[in-house]
């Protein structure tokens, strides 16, 4: 009987696969931050095209000044969302590039294994029929002998 398949780099294949669901946690991740911060980016875009929409035709000057500083503060509060929009972009095409190359890791080394154990399989089939013929060769009995 011959022996079960048993390959020498299967620690290193689990390691590798505990990796790529680790980097693929941390895909999903980024992705729902960034998807959040679309989210805040378009409430805050919204909130200053409302507030530009408002008329201040009767305002007093106090009231102007609040207006104009309410309006100020929107514009960077839209300009800190962009660049928190921009970060989480990064990252999320920095973890992107992580998981893809976390997956080809493991796919190599899942190749490697199914060559290595169809040639373990091949060479033991061969080995089987080498024995086959050789029993062969013993128990034949020419009638002239």
């Amino acid at each position: 009987m011959a022996k079960p398949f048993v390959f020498k780099l299967e620690k290193v294949l689990e390691f590798r696969e505990q990796a790529e669901e680790q980097a693929k946690f941390a895909l999903a991740e980024a992705m729902r931050l960034h998807q959040e911060q679309k989210k805040k980016l378009l409430a805050v875009e919204e909130l200053l095209v409302a507030h530009r929409k408002k008329r201040y035709d009767n305002l007093s000057a106090n009231e102007m000044w609040l207006w104009e500083q309410y309006d100020t503060a929107l514009k960077a509060d839209l300009h800190a969302a962009q660049n928190r929009l921009k970060q989480l972009a990064l990252n999320l095409q920095k973890c992107r590039a992580e998981a893809v190359k976390k997956s080809k890791d493991r796919k190599l080394l899942e190749k490697l294994k199914e060559n290595q154990a169809k040639k373990y399989h091949e060479e033991e089939s061969l080995k089987e029929q080498k024995e086959f013929d050789e029993m062969a060769t013993i128990r034949f009995k020419p009638e002239n002998f």
